[in-house]
């Protein structure tokens, strides 16, 4: 089961968690290739670190809305997208317009002509008149822009750049697990959250240096097969660490779409009645499906009608979902 782990180190201003997507991982992969669209390996691994990634920065913040982690470019692969709900349901989706090469790392996918970009969104789950999300945005390129290769060194990146955090991510993912270990520097100012400043102490403090130092350690098939009480006692066995009860299941990171049939028909509405009706001429029926989950809502003359037909003079339609 999908697992995700806080700890912290006791008396040092360091903090910690680790997540483990197994079951739910394997389910949108799952879902994609049921509908045919299954993604090439290199964004398959881009996509379950993106997702590990989520899991470990929106569990680090208290926001009650959805952390939208984008990574977009001028590559083969047009977008990349995790969100992640502060209860830690998420789901991801990408855009590939071009052939994407075996072994093809982020510069090759997303940052061909130096133009990638990487995007956090924190968007409220609750608005007050005027609020919009906070996003940062940062290149794909390190301080000397040279071009980044991994996700983890971009979220790196980001984190010192815009939040200014010391922060160590290690992340991996195949066909059957996405994992990640996050060590970062507790700002002085209190508990971390994005979109504050904290200045303080980057690069110099020796305690969070040292612990990054031991994580850096961690293989990519470690981080991918070991369990979290072996591979958190493998590295931090000389440490005083305090661990927080695992969260799981209905509490833990688990895969969730939020679309519905009645999200398509207001979309549909807002088309507009003769566009829609064109669409069932030509094809018979409205054929939607949902990027990130794979479903396909089928909508045909019938179900057009009653869409824009006032509730009360509604007949029953046949409201066709595969």
């Amino acid at each position: 089961m999908s697992e995700l782990h806080k700890f912290i180190f006791d008396g040092l201003p360091v903090r910690g968690m680790l997540v483990r997507l197994t079951d739910s991982w394997r389910e949108v992969l799952q879902r994609r290739a049921a509908a045919n669209d299954a993604f090439p390996e290199p964004v398959r691994v881009l996509l379950g670190e993106m997702a590990a990634a989520g899991a470990l920065m929106q569990s680090s913040i208290k926001f009650d809305g959805a952390l939208v982690l984008q990574v977009y470019g001028d590559g083969p692969v047009k977008l990349a997208v995790v969100e992640v709900q502060s209860d830690l349901a998420f789901r991801v989706t990408a855009k590939v317009v071009g052939e994407v090469a075996p072994q093809a790392q982020v510069e090759a996918m997303l940052n061909v002509h130096g133009q990638g970009r990487c995007a956090i969104t924190l968007d409220p789950k609750t608005r007050f008149p005027g609020q919009t999300p906070y996003q940062g945005v940062v290149s794909l390129h390190g301080d000397q822009r040279e071009p980044l290769q991994k996700i983890s060194e971009v979220l790196e990146h980001y984190m010192l750049q815009s939040e200014q955090l010391d922060t160590c991510l290690i992340l991996a993912a195949n066909d059957d697990t996405a994992a990640g270990l996050l060590i970062q520097r507790v700002p002085v100012e209190g508990v971390a959250n994005l979109g504050r400043r904290n200045e303080d102490d980057i690069g110099l403090n020796e305690d969070y240096n040292r612990l990054a130092m031991l994580a850096a350690t961690l293989t990519r098939d470690e981080l991918l097969t070991l369990d979290a009480d072996t591979l958190l006692r493998r590295l931090f066995w000389e440490e005083s660490l305090r661990r927080f009860p695992p969260q799981t299941g209905e509490d833990g990171p688990r895969f969730a779409c939020t679309c519905s049939r009645e999200r398509v028909g207001r979309m549909l509405i807002g088309l507009g009645r003769p566009e829609v009706d064109d669409i069932i001429v030509e094809q018979s029926r409205v054929e939607i499906g949902c990027d990130f989950c794979g479903i396909k809502y089928h909508l045909d003359a019938v179900d057009v009608g009653e869409l824009f037909t006032p509730t009360p003079q509604q007949a029953p339609g046949s409201a066709a979902i595969n």
